[in-house]
């Protein structure tokens, strides 16, 4: 059996709260397996490309698992390593073409915010 290049964890903010975690315990099971799916295949791939991960322009370190989910909606993970991690930083069910700075921001800042790890 193979072993994951790198394991994903949850971002922990300093009151101990995981928001990407929370985030996918409120989606369905089946948004939920698929976007943990991609998820995996990252840990055991990384590095991996696309159409399953990429990295964000203009966030240095920071990258995005891809997920077609059903019904022609797309979940997206904002990631970044970190002390051979891949930690898990925000999460969200994207609707327009082009990701909301709103979403990038908070990627941002989390990765920048590592101390609850």
């Amino acid at each position: 059996m193979n072993d994951k290049v790198i394991k994903a964890r949850f971002y922990r903010s300093d009151t101990g709260k995981e928001p990407v975690k929370d985030w996918l315990l409120s989606l369905s099971k089946d948004d939920r397996k698929d976007i943990g799916d991609n998820i995996r295949t990252a840990e055991f791939g990384w590095p991996i490309g696309m159409p399953i991960c990429r990295s964000i322009k203009g966030h240095k370190g920071l990258w995005e698992i891809r997920t077609r989910l059903k019904d022609g909606r797309i979940g997206r993970v904002f990631f970044c390593t970190h002390a051979d991690h891949m930690i898990l930083l925000h999460g969200f069910i994207k609707k327009p073409q082009k990701t909301p700075d709103k979403e990038l921001d908070i990627a941002a800042k989390r990765m920048k915010d590592l101390g609850g790890i």
